[in-house]
């Protein structure tokens, strides 16, 4: 299988498939760090990443809003004092779509040193 972090995202319309329970199996140990949860009826990946400081949480913010900007896909971000906690899903389809792995993976590449 290829790797997440080598693939990039593809335009999703409304009537994209959401990823299977198989699929999710597949792509999983890719992103272990991540929680697969369900808020309101739609499947996310979440995972909360710490840091030092406020001014370190910020920083990944912003280098996960402009990975988001260049792959065309953006999270939910939220940042406090020491860390950033990202929720991708897709809109769109309600739930999630093999870019949101995708995301999550690339994400975690920018949290190593």
């Amino acid at each position: 299988m290829e790797r997440l972090t080598q693939m990039k995202c593809v335009a999703c319309r409304r009537d994209a498939p959401q990823v299977t329970d198989a699929e999710i199996a597949d792509l999983q140990p890719q992103i272990p760090d991540w929680e697969l949860l369900e808020v309101d009826g739609v499947k996310r990946l979440r995972r909360v990443f710490s840091f030092g400081d406020f001014a370190h949480a910020l920083e990944f913010t912003n280098r996960v809003g402009e990975l988001a900007e260049e792959e065309e896909h953006h999270p939910s971000l939220l940042t406090e004092w020491g860390r950033t906690t990202v929720t991708w899903w897709t809109h769109k389809i309600k739930g999630l779509h093999r870019n949101d792995f995708i995301m999550a993976a690339k994400t975690d590449e920018l949290s190593r040193p």
